[in-house]
């Protein structure tokens, strides 16, 4: 084996001595035949000496005819596998695989196209490479492509990726089965190292591997203008041939994991389908990512890594109220009586984060500052607070002196508001009490009558501004409201 990944890595610098394109030029010419020439034979010799018994079943696609492959599930090493039998086209790889001895200076011979799982402008540009090579006519040669983007157990297929889609161009799924008795090809985050599954490979007699070429899936019109379409359709093709289930997860969701795992939680409360909400949702990994510690912050004392209504109340310092309740079953979308984190994800994202604006917080800033005199104080502070959550004879003290940074006794706007970015769960409750002031305030308004509650209401018609763009709190609460905010909540919260 040894031998022949010497003699490989030989051929291969070889073919790139003094090639000026660097990987943004194909190689042509006798440079190309000897890479398809002698690293296809040495790569089917090395399988043959490691024992892999290979099966090939349907027919192999030309560069008109298909210029990318897209093959699932990705599993360990065995990409070489189709690179042999396809006549060792380029490849999409990580860049970090190009600094491996010996391994990365072949690699770099099939002039992969590398992306960064890191760096999301590496993906952007791995896409407009993609596309550039699956649209040069024959000048570059056939790409093979992964589309899961990371390996997998082989038991569903998760999202694929956009990239081998975007181009609008025919594409070969391309199925890997191995039907061994003993799995030693599942090279995953969790589970046997890499090195552990070499040696249990190399210590059986053979290892079976059934590669089958499904036909070529052309895009109609509706998938060429849609690559999410185009991707999904492949992978419901590719899904049924394999009889496995297919899911929505993706690497992002991997590394919410063992973020997870890190913070103490159970792994799987990072299973969010990341993708797909933060798509909907217009979220970003970092965003998230801190999410996650304030969820394991308030879940860290409960079992199972889920929030309770205990555990939601003694992070918001507050006690168990009706109100609370209400906002409580908001976070709670199946109605189980605790919040997982994908829950809580999408609470904030749709409840707290469009509530707690510039706007609303200096509209709750002066519903606080009864006198006006630009702060708050603590008495100001429990009056609102206990109203709001309708408990006379709640302490708010705690509260109070955790948003007080200074510790001066009375709050400035600047402390009020940065305490209400850090924690927007209390948006929520500001905004169904203001609406909920808001709305006895129009009622009165409309019969003409002001009462003597009215006047000394903490509400001041003068000093509150009633924007039609302040976010509106929908719940049992404050229920009124058009239909077509209703319907736009509504359908959020389905999605």
């Amino acid at each position: 084996i040894a031998f022949i990944l010497l003699l490989a890595w030989l051929f291969a610098s070889i073919a790139t001595f003094r090639h000026s394109g660097k990987g943004s030029a194909p190689l042509k010419g006798w440079r190309r035949r000897m890479i398809q020439t002698t690293l296809s034979c040495l790569t089917r010799t090395l399988f043959f000496v490691m024992g892999f018994q290979v099966k090939v079943k349907g027919k192999i696609a030309s560069l008109r005819e298909a210029p990318i492959f897209v093959a699932a599930p990705h599993s360990s090493f065995f990409d070489a596998i189709i690179s042999a039998l396809t006549g060792m086209p380029s490849i999409v790889s990580r860049a970090e695989n190009l600094s491996t001895p010996v391994f990365g200076t072949i690699l770099s011979s099939l002039q992969p196209v590398s992306v960064s799982r890191q760096d999301p402008d590496s993906r952007k540009n791995t896409v407009t490479e993609i596309t550039k090579r699956a649209l040069s006519r024959g000048q570059w040669p056939q790409i093979l492509i992964f589309p899961e983007g990371t390996c997998t157990n082989r038991s569903c297929l998760i999202t694929f990726k956009q990239g081998a889609f975007v181009p609008r161009v025919p594409v070969q799924p391309v199925l890997l089965r191995y039907p061994n008795k003993l799995d030693t090809v599942t090279w995953t985050w969790q589970g046997y190292s890499l090195k552990e599954l070499c040696v249990m490979t190399l210590c059986q007699l053979f290892t079976r591997v059934e590669v089958e070429f499904l036909p070529v899936h052309v895009p109609t019109e509706e998938e060429k203008n849609d690559p999410i379409l185009f991707a999904n359709r492949v992978r419901q093709t590719m899904a049924t041939a394999l009889n496995v289930p297919v899911t929505d997860h993706t690497f992002e969701d991997c590394r919410l994991m063992i973020s997870a795992g890190q913070l103490t939680l159970p792994m799987e409360a990072g299973l969010v389908e990341f993708t797909k909400i933060s798509k909907k949702l217009n979220l970003k990994w970092n965003h998230v990512r801190e999410q996650l510690d304030t969820f394991a912050a308030i879940a860290s004392a409960s079992k199972g890594g889920r929030i309770g209504i205990e555990e939601f109340a003694e992070y918001l310092k507050l006690p168990i109220s009706d109100v609370l309740k209400e906002l409580f079953l908001l976070f709670d979308r199946n109605g189980d009586g605790t919040i997982d984190f994908r829950e809580y994800v999408i609470g904030l994202s749709i409840l707290c984060n469009p509530a707690n604006t510039e706007e609303t917080i200096r509209m709750a800033f002066k519903l606080f500052d009864m006198d006006e005199d630009g702060t708050i104080t603590e008495d100001e502070f429990a009056c609102i607070i206990q109203s709001a959550l309708g408990v006379p004879e709640l302490d708010v003290s705690m509260l109070f002196k955790e948003i007080d940074a200074d510790e001066t006794g009375k709050l400035s706007y600047d402390e009020f508001k940065d305490f209400a970015l850090k924690h927007p769960e209390y948006a929520k409750l500001f905004t169904t009490y203001l609406e909920l002031q808001r709305y006895q305030l129009d009622i009165l308004e409309e019969d003409d009558i002001e009462s003597p509650e009215v006047k000394h209401s903490p509400v001041r018609k003068s000093t509150i501004p009633v924007s039609e763009t302040t976010p509106i709190a929908r719940n049992k609460v404050c229920p009124e409201g058009n239909e077509e905010d209703n319907s736009s909540i509504s359908d959020k919260k389905d999605d």
